[in-house]
């Protein structure tokens, strides 16, 4: 596995992807509402990255249509926007990517739609606090493996489960790079593999179910459920590591 170590250069040109990420996804919080289509929504999420200039990165990727995922309650990722309209108490995964100066940001959020249940409530706060907790506890020296058991014990602690079958990720002068991050543990031993190191830049994204974990793809080929049935969140940020920390470099 080659993970690629990101000079202070690329670190900049990343921190300048993301930031825009973060700064669409706040301006895409502020105009959601009740009454909009999906189709809305991502017209309004590309017009402001193109308008910053930069180019919506997940559109054409893989031949995914759209510029933004939005992934609509039961669905946790890879939702392609259509005509659907949001209603009162919908949650609502936003994923984003940009690509600025050779360079790509990638975040997601899960927003409420007016006032949502207490139940969505806690299992959006499951994927933003694993999120927090997993970027918190980011030391060089660990191994990806052990950051993957933290994120998995944490999202069981609080009564849920992982979606399986997708993970965080590298991140640079391509969208995705190495190495795959699940939020959860895949073998037995998490002191084995490769370790985090100054320089490496990685997205980390919690994924929540709520009674299975086994992932189920829509006829689009992209739309990602649990096979429960239930409703989803997601959480993601983009990380470097300098100087020893870990740095979210999707923020505004």
């Amino acid at each position: 596995m080659a993970i690629s170590l990101k000079s202070v250069d690329d670190i900049k040109h990343l921190r300048a992807a993301n930031k825009l990420v973060a700064q669409t996804l706040d301006y895409t919080k502020e105009f959601l509402k009740a009454g909009m289509t999906l189709l809305e929504v991502d017209k309004k999420i590309d017009d402001f990255i193109t308008k910053n200039g930069a180019y919506p990165a997940f559109k054409g990727l893989y031949d995914f249509p759209n510029a933004a995922c939005l992934s609509l309650n039961e669905v946790c990722i890879h939702g392609i926007p259509d005509n659907t309209i949001l209603k009162e108490g919908d949650i609502l995964g936003v994923d984003i990517g940009t690509r600025l100066n050779g360079y790509y940001g990638d975040s997601a959020r899960t927003f409420g739609i007016g006032e949502i249940s207490k139940s969505d409530e806690d299992l959006i706060n499951c994927s933003k606090d694993a999120l927090y907790f997993a970027i918190k506890n980011i030391k060089v020296g660990m191994h990806f493996k052990e950051l993957s058991f933290l994120i998995e014990n944490f999202i069981l602690d609080r009564g849920y489960i992982p979606l399986e079958g997708y993970c965080g990720h590298g991140i640079g002068k391509k969208p995705h790079e190495e190495p795959e991050i699940p939020n959860y543990l895949t073998g037995k031993n998490p002191k084995q593999g490769p370790k985090i190191k100054n320089g490496m830049v990685f997205c980390i994204e919690p994924m929540i179910c709520q009674k299975s974990g086994e992932a189920v793809v829509a006829s689009d080929g992209w739309a990602v459920t649990s096979k429960d049935g239930l409703r989803t969140s997601h959480y993601e940020h983009c990380i470097a590591v300098v100087n020893g920390k870990a740095e979210i470099l999707s923020i505004a």
